[in-house]
């Protein structure tokens, strides 16, 4: 799983079949403490997150298909899994 904040949402009127009715939305990955901790990408939306929300995402395939309860003829990379409510970090461990 990734931790990421959510920048943005993805706006299509057409999208792929499957897609129809799932809200894409833009996060970056960030490290515990909250800095940028990679390149920002697209995760499909299963729990209504929104822009600043710290989300944890499941980028892979197979699981992210289980999430969202899909047939393996359906292709998804990325899904919010959960919202984070706080982050308790020990940066000496």
């Amino acid at each position: 799983m990734i931790l990421a904040k959510v920048t943005g949402n993805v706006v299509s009127t057409i999208k792929a079949s499957g897609y129809e009715s799932r809200k894409i939305l833009i996060v970056q990955p960030i490290t515990p403490d909250g800095k940028p901790g990679g390149k920002s990408f697209l995760a499909v939306d299963t729990l209504q997150a929104g822009a600043g929300d710290i989300v944890l995402v499941m980028e892979e395939g197979g699981s992210a298909r289980l999430i969202l309860g899909e047939p393996e003829t359906f292709t998804v990379k990325s899904v919010i899994a959960g919202i984070v409510d706080e982050i308790h970090h020990d940066s000496n461990v």
